[in-house]
């Protein structure tokens, strides 16, 4: 049984592995919409308090909504385009109305979404949580140089705080034993942002400028107005996000060796739904499951929710409290791509071992997950490919999980002969585990 103080620091582990994610959007559209800084810092707070209520949603778990899973609940990066060309060529208060009423949508949709997992079998479930975390190793590789767009990028002072942070974290989980060794994530940090420290990289003025104290307000930036051209692109987003987010469950179920429920994967999206709900009634994002912290779970191998439910009250307390949100972002970009290659190369190892249930010999199971890997991981590591496409279609396959997943299925659909893909990847995943 771990203590409060221990489920705390693993809680707070889990915040830090995800928060450059999660504040990212928040910039990034704040930014394109040339927000004032009062608008940019609630916009931020009411981020990181949406992302705790929603994660404190989709873990505890009703008859109805949450998975009862160690999942955490980030604004998706896919709807980053959408809200911005929505807020540009109308106003802010019609890209919440159309968050809103695609949260709804989602609410609905997801016993509909539900039948449709037969479509999900091993080598499906397999090859998706593979392109899960290959597809993030860009991701870390622009943090460890720095920062995609920084002016140190790839400078030897970023790859060698890279460097250092992850040995930290290769040594504690080599060494130490117990408590400390789930959480050489948060030591590797520590260790790191104290070396960039020392070097003259970590600065405080964030902290300076930040409020102590922020409230959420619903409506903030108006009474919600609706078009449906944009309520419609938005469920679009919405609809990618459930596809990413059912990779996400079957990766965490994988992580914590236990059967993923079909009624656990429609709860899951419905509370994705009531928590995209949420994010338009106060003005922050649509959120979907962190893919982030599949790999911390894999790597700490600490699987009890108590620590999910505490990343969720740190992240709402952060909301509230600006300074001490403002706090965490200290962290420089290269000491977060350190602990990234650990985490999110755990994903893609997670998702080979769930290949290695599967025989590549038969059926057209190679041919799967050669082509369905190569389409996600090509996807995500040159997205510009597919900018000449259709708004929707573009969408669909500058997400490198989308567009793998889609792959995935298609081609399991129409290679695989035998009975065994029809059933089901939670009841595979449950063989595999017993």
């Amino acid at each position: 049984m771990l203590s409060k103080q221990k489920v705390f620091a693993l809680g707070l582990q889990h915040v830090l592995a995800m928060y450059a994610g999660a504040v990212i959007v928040p910039l990034i559209v704040g930014g394109a919409l040339g927000l004032n800084g009062t608008q940019m810092a609630y916009l931020i707070a009411a981020d990181l308090f949406t992302c705790g209520l929603a994660t404190l949603l989709q873990v505890m778990g009703t008859k109805y909504f949450g998975s009862r899973l160690p999942v955490i609940l980030g604004c998706t990066f896919t709807a980053v385009g959408p809200i911005i060309a929505i807020a540009s060529t109308s106003n802010l208060a019609t890209a919440y109305g159309a968050i809103i009423l695609s949260g709804v949508f989602v609410v609905l949709a997801a016993p509909l979404y539900g039948k449709l997992l037969k479509f999900f079998p091993t080598i499906v479930t397999g090859s998706v949580v593979t392109i899960i975390g290959l597809s993030l190793i860009p991701v870390a590789m622009n943090n460890v140089a720095g920062g995609q767009g920084s002016p140190d990028f790839g400078q030897p002072r970023n790859l060698l705080l890279a460097l250092i942070t992850l040995l930290v974290i290769l040594a504690v989980n080599r060494l130490a034993t117990g408590f400390l060794r789930s959480v050489s994530v948060l030591v590797g940090l520590v260790v790191g942002t104290a070396i960039a420290y020392s070097m003259g990289m970590v600065h405080f003025s964030s902290v300076g400028s930040a409020s102590w104290v922020s409230i959420a307000q619903p409506f903030y930036f108006g009474t919600p107005q609706f078009n449906l051209t944009a309520v419609i692109t938005m469920i679009i987003v919405n609809i990618v996000s459930m596809v990413e987010s059912t990779g996400v469950y079957f990766a965490v179920g994988r992580a914590t060796e236990q059967k993923v429920e079909q009624k656990q994967i429609v709860n899951g999206l419905r509370s994705e739904g009531l928590a995209i709900i949420l994010g338009g009634i106060f003005n922050a994002f649509p959120y979907t499951a962190f893919s982030q912290n599949v790999g911390l779970i894999s790597l700490t191998r600490v699987k009890t929710r108590n620590v999910i439910f505490a990343a969720g009250g740190i992240m709402v307390v952060l909301g509230l409290l600006p300074k001490l949100a403002a706090l965490t972002t200290v962290i420089p970009n290269a000491v977060l791509g350190g602990a990234m290659i650990v985490m999110f190369g755990s994903v893609a190892a997670s998702g080979m071992s769930i290949l290695s249930d599967v025989d590549l010999r038969k059926d057209g199971n190679l041919l799967i997950a050669a082509c369905s890997i190569a389409v996600g991981l090509g996807s995500a590591t040159l997205p510009s490919m597919f900018d000449q496409l259709p708004e929707f279609a573009r969408m669909l396959m500058q997400n490198g999980i989308v567009s793998g997943s889609i792959t995935a299925i298609v081609l399991n659909i129409f290679l695989s002969k035998t009975k065994e893909t029809a059933v089901p990847a939670v009841a595979q995943e449950a063989q595999s585990v017993q």
